[in-house]
This record gives C-alpha cells, structure tokens and sequence, in this order.
C-alpha cells in the first residue's frame, strides 16, 4: 500500500459564517480543491451567505459547527433558542459563554441539546445540505454533552468529528483539565456502532507563528498519521477580520494565503488521499 493510500485526510475550513471573509476563503479554496469541506456557524452573523452560496452550488461540502461559545472581545452571538439565563448558555449580556469550562459549570445540557438540534434544524431549513456534525472550540466533548452530540449525529444519519482520545485532538487547549473518566472513548464506540468514522487524529491550525509559514504547515502535515486525519483550519481573506481577531487574524490570512498556492494542492495530493465529509456521509448511509 502506497503512502497517500494509507494517508487519508479531510481539508476543513472552520467556522463559516463568522464573517464574509472566512466564507469567501471558503469558496475560493473549495473551487480550487484545496478545501475539501467546511461547517458553518448557524449562530454566527455571516451564516446566510453560505446558504446562498450551497444554493448556487449544491456540490459545496457543508456541515454544521455546533456552536455553544462566543469567544471574541465585541463580536458575538446568541442562542437560536433564546435561552433563558436558567439555562445556562449565556452570560450576563445574554450571549454565549466565551470559555468551554465556564459553559461546562453553567450549561443544562436539555438547554445544550435543544440549541443544537436547532442549529442543525435551521441548517437544514435555510437549504444546506448538511454533510457532517463538528463543534466549535470542542465544547461537545465535555463529558455532559458528548452523549447528546453522539445522538444527533445517529438521528440525522451523519458523521460527526471524533477522536477516542483528547492526546488525538488539538483544540483540547480549549477544555479544562478535567479528565473526562473514558467518556470519549465510550462515545467513540457509540459513534462506530451507527457507522461514523472515528479520526486518528484531530489537527488545528498552528495559531504560533514559528520559523515560517511553509515550516508551520509542513511540522503540522508531518503529524498525521496512518489512517484517516481530519485538518481544522480556519481561511480567512484579508479584511474585516483584522477588527474581529486582532491578536491571530494574520494567521488565518496566511493559511488562506499559502492553500491557494498551486504548490500546496500539488504536495497535499503527493502524501495524502484527501477526501470530504460527504464522502463519509455517503458511507455510513450504504453501511
């Protein structure tokens, strides 16, 4: 078996919706090939133009990202659902929790799930043709919530993005360091027994700038290993982005900038099979 057959790995743009820049990315490096699928924010100001955008083109690979968090300074948002300060999603100016572990202490996870489920019902409604299930920030690997993102994903005949171990998922900074007592595994066997892949491993965009943007990138490809991978990048075009996330806008700048390169694409196919998540989708609704 060759390299790029044992390789196999999903090019994923994060959080569509956050803004027309992280969207148009989106489209462009989707075009080219070299985004092989992206999620989309329900809660965020920007999601209306990706479901203008799956209207235009119905081959776009979009899924939802649960979103239970709204982590920037002035820019956020709000439940769908409207919840109540008694459910607990919300802080003290009625928006989303900025931190996971504050909204692991607050959150009624009957008020996590029903926002979820209206996430995921909005998508559908507005005429997304929703491929997969992540999160945003991996706040439903909390151990309260995984059984309930476990469970969507079974009843909407989807895949969702899971590890069986937190030492596979690099968002995992943005958790507590509580351990989470084998739930991740025991979800992850739940998630194998309606048919959803389970990821070796879950890399995110390297938010550090280190010796280059080439170098990042390589270290980063470098780490995944046999099996299926799954890249949570966040593209972005230059702009309004620059006013939402000062502090890390150039990264996703440049992570936009260096996967529209020909060369990218080019040394991507060399040691990797890349795939999307409607792939999987399609996988899992024959098994």
């Amino acid at each position: 078996m060759t390299e790029t057959a044992e390789r196999r790995i999903v090019i994923h743009a994060d959080d569509l919706g956050l803004c027309h820049g992280a969207n148009a990315a989106f489209q462009e490096l989707a075009a080219l090939g070299a985004a092989t699928c992206g999620s989309v924010m329900v809660p965020a100001p920007w999601f209306l133009e990706i479901a203008e955008m799956q209207a235009r083109d119905p081959t776009l690979d979009i899924g939802v990202h649960l979103t239970l968090n709204a982590e920037k300074r002035h820019y956020r948002w709000r439940p769908l659902t409207g919840a109540s300060p008694a459910a607990g999603l919300t802080d003290e100016d009625g928006y989303f929790r900025r931190s996971v572990p504050e909204l692991r202490r607050r959150a009624h996870p009957e008020a996590v799930e029903a926002e979820l489920r209206a996430q995921i019902e909005t998508a559908l409604a507005a005429g997304i043709d929703v491929t997969h299930l992540d999160d945003h920030m991996g706040a439903v690997l909390c151990p309260e919530f995984l059984g309930i993102y476990v469970r969507l994903g079974r009843e909407y005949c989807l895949p969702i993005v899971l590890v069986d171990s937190l030492d596979r998922f690099d968002p995992r900074h943005n958790l507590d360091e509580t351990g989470d007592g084998g739930a991740l595994a025991a979800a992850a066997e739940a998630a194998r027994a309606y048919g959803s892949p389970i990821f070796e491993a879950v890399l995110e965009t390297p938010w550090q700038r280190g010796e280059s943007v080439a170098a990042d990138y390589a270290a980063l490809l470098r780490r995944a290993p046999a099996g299926l991978s799954f890249l949570a990048l966040h593209f972005n075009q230059p702009g309004e982005i620059a006013w939402i996330e000062p502090e890390t806008a150039q990264i996703r700048v440049d992570e936009y900038e260096f996967f529209r390169q020909p060369g990218t694409l080019e040394a991507l196919r060399r040691q990797f099979c890349l795939c999307g998540m409607r792939e999987l989708k399609e996988n899992l609704n024959q098994g």
